[in-house]
C-alpha cells in the first residue's frame, strides 16, 4: 500500500511576485554593460567607421575627406601589388596550414599515451606559444644569420653546405625567405592546436578502444576507424581558426622580412599598413583591408559549409 504525500505549502513571505523577477534579470545588463560599451567603442564603431573611409579619400595629412565613391575600391581591384600581395598571403597559408594541423595531432597523440612524462610534454610544446612575438622573432632571426646562425652551423657540421657560401634565410630569394617565416611561425603557434586536439583526445571513452581490441583491432585501424573519425569537429575547427590567423599574417612577416627581398615576403595587411601608414591615405587602406575581410568570410563560410556536409 503506498501512501501519497504532498509538499508542504510555500509561505508566501517566499514567493516573490514578477516585479521583483523582472527586475533581477535586469541587474546583470549591469554587469555586462562595460565590456559590450568598449566592444562597441573599440571595434563596432571602427568597423562601420572603416567602411565609410573605404568611399572617401580620407588622409592622415589632415586635409578635409571628401566622398569619391568606388573609386577605392576600383583601385585596389586593379593595384598589382595589392594582387601579389595576397598571393604572397594565399601561398603563406598553403606551406603554413598543413603543418600545423598534421604535426598537432601527432604531438597530442604521442602526449596522449605518455602518462609519465605528459606533463613536462605538454609544457614543452605550448610554452613556445605564450612567448611575444618580438622575442620569437629576435630569436629566430639569431638563427638564421648567415654568418655565426645556428642552423647554418649545423648545416655545416653535416655536410650540407659550404662554409663559403652560406645560406641566407631571412632576406633570401626564390621562396626561401618565405619558408623561414613558416617555419618560426610553425613552432610558435604550435601549441595551440596541439592542446586543442589533446583536450578533444582525452574526451574519447577508453571503453571504445577496448572494445574495438577485444574485436581485433591494433592501433593503426584504431587510429583511422575511431580516434581520427571523433576528431573531425576539432580538425575543422582548427583548420579555419589556421585559415583565418594565416591570412591574417603581419607581424612576424614585417618584423622579420619586412616584405622583402622584392617583395616576395610582402602580405596583404602588410600592404594595407604601407598604404595607409606611409602613404597616408586612409581611404584607400580602408578599401584593402575590407577586400581582405570578404575574402576571409568567403573562405570561412565555404569551409563551415564543407565540414557540416562532411557531418552529416
Amino acid at each position: 500500500m503506498t501512501v501519497k504525500t504532498e509538499a508542504p505549502p510555500v509561505p508566501a513571505a517566499m514567493v516573490r511576485p514578477p516585479a521583483a523577477n523582472a527586475k533581477k534579470s535586469w541587474t546583470g545588463l549591469w554587469f555586462v554593460l562595460p565590456f559590450v560599451a568598449f566592444y562597441a567603442l573599440f571595434l563596432v564603431w571602427p568597423t562601420f567607421l572603416g567602411l565609410y573611409y573605404s568611399f572617401t579619400d580620407k588622409s592622415l595629412t589632415g586635409r578635409a575627406a571628401s566622398w569619391i565613391g568606388l573609386d577605392n575600391w576600383f583601385e585596389a581591384f586593379g593595384d598589382e601589388r595589392a594582387w601579389n600581395a595576397l598571393w604572397n598571403t594565399a601561398e603563406f597559408t598553403l606551406y603554413s596550414t598543413p603543418p600545423l594541423v598534421i604535426l598537432s595531432i601527432i604531438f597530442a597523440l604521442l602526449v596522449n599515451r605518455a602518462r609519465r612524462i605528459g606533463w613536462f610534454l605538454r609544457m614543452a610544446f605550448f610554452a613556445p606559444f605564450v612567448v611575444p612575438v618580438s622575442v620569437v622573432t629576435m630569436i629566430w632571426v639569431w638563427m638564421y644569420q648567415p654568418d655565426g646562425g645556428l642552423i647554418n652551423h649545423y648545416l655545416e657540421l653535416l655536410g650540407l653546405q659550404n662554409p663559403d657560401t652560406n645560406q641566407i634565410w631571412v632576406q633570401g630569394e626564390n621562396g626561401v625567405a618565405m619558408w623561414s617565416v613558416v617555419i618560426t611561425t610553425v613552432w610558435w603557434t604550435l601549441g595551440f592546436n596541439f592542446l586543442l586536439y589533446l583536450a578533444a583526445l582525452q574526451t574519447i571513452d577508453p571503453a571504445v578502444y577496448e572494445a574495438s581490441s577485444i574485436d581485433g583491432a591494433n592501433w593503426w585501424q584504431q587510429l583511422w576507424r575511431i580516434t581520427l573519425p571523433l576528431l573531425n569537429r576539432t580538425t575543422a575547427m582548427v583548420i579555419v581558426l589556421q585559415l583565418i590567423a594565416s591570412l591574417r599574417i603581419f607581424d612576424q612577416m614585417y618584423i622579420m622580412t619586412g616584405g622583402g627581398p622584392n617583395r616576395e615576403s610582402e602580405v596583404a595587411i602588410h600592404y594595407i599598413y604601407i598604404a595607409g601608414f606611409e602613404g597616408f591615405r586612409i581611404g584607400y587602406a580602408s578599401a584593402l583591408s575590407y577586400v581582405l575581410f570578404v575574402l576571409i568570410l568567403i573562405i570561412s563560410i565555404f569551409q563551415f559549409r564543407l565540414f557540416s556536409r562532411k557531418e552529416d
